[in-house]
């Protein structure tokens, strides 16, 4: 997830992309270079599919491209930037559910004018960004009834909240009202959903509904709990904690529960203590800084490091909680290590254990993947329960050969001894970018979503840029000093393509699938040699397969590095049109695109709209945007939305 470079509290700054790694390995874009340069590529394809696109003559319209070898069935949508969003012809757009649309039974009607933290509490919340369907009834394969699991990422006070305007001088009108309700319209969303009559509809009173919040009770399990350094005067036992923050991407356990994934929680945290305190060098390996994006510490204690030192601890975790119970707590998995996660998704190896890959949604950050000690049991919630509290978390390095080992993140072992500060697991998992450092594992650019085909068994990374790469770090191979646009890696564990994959093997292969910009103009970008000139992408951030194998790709950051709007893409990932992108929908000005969800018939595909409307100067009163609703009184509003075909056929 990447933010617009506007002024403090208009929108949050890209501090994700502080760059707090202190003395980065050799990054990947040196990797890559040499990778290059042997055409050592992967795919069915091979090097000639990858080689820099010639991008097809421009079409008369914008629906009737020449598709080329694509296995893809839609007319490809036209490149925009505009105030409305669009999708390819022959395709419906639905807008499902909005901010602050009540989801429990005894919710108001949401007044942009008239807010409560008690009335966000009930209503849906805000930049939902993953996106998860859950059948009803449980264990079912219903496409047409089930459960939308929603993240809500952060807020944009100046878009929430009429009166404040934009920059510095809105940041000193924010008041303690404006946080808790910021606090509560973040966290996740849980809502019955049903299809009728070709319309999804969400149901208000389902006994199903759930709102967790920044200030919802859970609890904390793993190798950490109860460790020293999450201890505080409102939980001494270091095992239980307040809520989550900054929920970005996620994931799903093969047992049917949802893993959330808190990012960027450094927006939160500030306090003198950040440049003097006992834990400043950790802070700063986070990122956390003396003046946080948000001005929460002015009115929480627990946002002041000066006060609440080890508060910064309890987050950054993968929390796990059970969609279909309403009452569960969630835990916070403290096994899977703690980091910028951008998301966690599970893939199941041959001998049953599972393994779960996670990207570190930072400049100079890693790829993590954890796999559980023991394998699951089908139909035994019981045995699964705890299952993620036992296991080995890994991080990556790349070779330049093409070999991907999983360096093992484990205390005792290497340089994760007493003598440097870990003195057990739990001093790991806390400090795990700077376990990471230790072992040398490489820096990527930005490492945000990160999913497995289950078609093929392989692994793609979406790796959505890196401004700060410098021309000595890479060579005349990979000429892009500055990543603006990103690429998508591949991984090929052994057995991929056999049935019998091996994702807790600790080697792997690797190799490019794309590299984002736009062919011909932008220095190193590879696709399909047949991608028209709507085809390219810029910032791939999100990804999901169809059931064909075919790649879905959302991104996050287009209109600052490419100027055209974030949006869908969809390519093949075998076969002649291996890596040929088309553009398939595009969010309105001021989006991403997030969660890309399809439902089990695939006749429905649904994506999270995040931020409609941000950008520098952008407030309530002046929106860039004004959708979903388009009501001169009423701010933009991120939503869901429904894409379906209008002949009712699956999509792609």
């Amino acid at each position: 997830m990447a933010m617009s470079d506007a002024e403090p509290g208009d929108t949050p700054i890209e501090i994700e992309d502080i760059g707090s790694n202190p003395a980065p390995r050799r990054p990947i874009g040196a990797l890559i270079a040499e990778r290059l340069s042997r055409r050592a590529l992967l795919g069915a394809a091979g090097a000639a599919a990858l080689a820099p696109a010639r991008p097809a003559a421009a079409q008369d319209s914008g629906n009737t491209p020449d598709g080329g070898p694509s296995s893809l069935g839609f007319p490809e949508l036209r490149h925009q930037l505009a105030p409305r969003d669009a999708v390819a012809a022959g395709h419906a757009i639905q807008v499902v559910i909005r901010w602050g649309d009540p989801i429990l039974a005894d919710a108001p009607e949401h007044d942009p004018r008239q807010q409560s933290a008690a009335a966000q509490a009930r209503q849906f919340g805000y930049n939902n960004d993953y996106l998860d369907f859950f059948p009803l009834p449980a264990g079912a394969r219903s496409a047409d009834h089930g459960l939308l699991v929603v993240n809500h990422e952060y807020t944009n006070t100046n878009l929430m909240f009429p009166g404040l305007g934009s920059g510095r001088e809105m940041r000193a009108r924010t008041t303690a009202e404006h946080g808790a309700i910021e606090r509560a319209a973040m966290g996740l969303s849980v809502v019955e959903l049903r299809r009728e009559d070709g319309a999804w509809r969400y149901r208000r009173d389902s006994r199903w509904n759930r709102r967790i919040t920044a200030e919802t009770p859970m609890r904390l399990s793993g190798p950490a709990a109860g460790h020293a350094r999450l201890r505080t005067a409102e939980d001494p036992t270091g095992r239980q904690v307040r809520g989550t923050l900054n929920n970005c991407a996620g994931g799903n356990t093969p047992w049917g529960t949802v893993l959330t994934c808190e990012e960027n929680f450094n927006y939160y945290f500030g306090g003198e203590a950040a440049e003097s305190g006992a834990q400043a060098a950790a802070y700063r390996r986070y990122g956390i800084l003396k003046e946080p994006v948000y001005g929460w510490r002015r009115f929480e204690p627990r946002f002041d490091l000066d006060q609440t030192p080890n508060e910064p601890n309890r987050f950054g975790w993968v929390v796990e909680f059970d969609p279909y119970d309403p009452a569960s707590v969630p835990v916070k998995r403290t096994a899977l290590g703690r980091f910028k996660h951008e998301g966690c998704t599970h893939a199941v190896s041959a001998d049953g254990r599972v393994a779960f890959y996670s990207g570190d949604d930072e400049r100079f950050d890693y790829l993590y993947k954890f796999v559980t000690a023991r394998a699951w049991t089908p139909g035994d919630p019981a045995a699964n329960r705890d299952l993620l509290d036992e296991g080995v978390l890994h991080v990556a390095r790349f070779e330049a050969d093409g070999t991907l080992r999983w360096l093992r993140l484990v205390q005792g072992e290497g340089p994760l001894t007493p003598e440097n500060g870990f003195h057990a697991q739990g001093d790991v998992v806390i400090e795990a970018r700077r376990a990471a450092d230790l072992l040398g594992a490489t820096p990527m650019d930005r490492p945000e979503d990160v999913e497995t085909n289950r078609r093929s068994g392989r692994v793609y990374v979406m790796l959505t840029n890196n401004g700060s790469r410098k021309s000595g770090q890479v060579d005349a191979a990979n000429p892009r000093p500055a990543n603006l646009h990103g690429h998508v890696l591949e991984i090929i564990p052994p057995g991929a393509g056999t049935g019998q994959v091996d994702h807790a093997a600790t080697e792997a292969r690797w190799g490019l699938f794309l590299v984002a910009g736009r062919p011909g103009i932008d220095p190193g970008a590879q696709y399909h040699r047949a991608t028209s000139d709507q085809g390219w992408l810029s910032c791939p951030d999100n990804c999901t397969f169809d059931r064909n194998g075919r790649i879905w790709i959302a991104t996050d950051g287009a209109p600052e590095a490419a100027g055209v709007a974030d949006g869908l893409y969809a390519a093949d990932t075998t076969g002649a049109g291996r890596a040929l992108t088309r553009l398939f929908y595009q969010a309105p000005v001021g989006a991403e695109v997030c969660g890309p969800c399809f439902t089990p018939d695939e006749r429905t595909l649904f994506l999270a709209i995040q931020h409609p409307g941000e950008g520098a100067g952008s407030h309530f009163e002046a929106p860039t945007t004004r959708w979903p609703d388009f009501r001169e009184d009423a701010p933009p509003r991120p939503s869901v939305i429904a894409i379906t075909r209008q002949d009712g056929a699956p999509i792609g």
